[in-house]
């Protein structure tokens, strides 16, 4: 099976909650649903784990110094 990008896995765990938000889902349907969902979610969260380490690799100064600065989510959105 193909790997999800982080925003399909995102869209697809967005889709799990709100199934099993509607409350209309057989006890069965939603132990597993809720399962699938937890793998969704650590995928995700080791995805953005490792943009953030990718972020700060990219962000060290020549000296080797971490500098950090607020995102201008603006210019994010380009």
């Amino acid at each position: 099976m193909k790997e999800l990008s982080f925003e399909d896995s995102l869209a697809a765990l967005e889709k799990i909650v709100a199934k099993l938000e509607s409350g209309e889902l057989k006890l069965d349907e939603s132990l597993a649903l809720f399962e699938k969902g937890i793998t969704l979610s650590r995928t995700c969260r080791e995805r953005l784990d490792a943009a953030e380490r990718r972020i700060e690799i990219l962000s060290r100064s020549a000296d080797g110094e971490l500098h950090t600065k607020d995102l201008d989510a603006d210019a994010l959105r380009g």
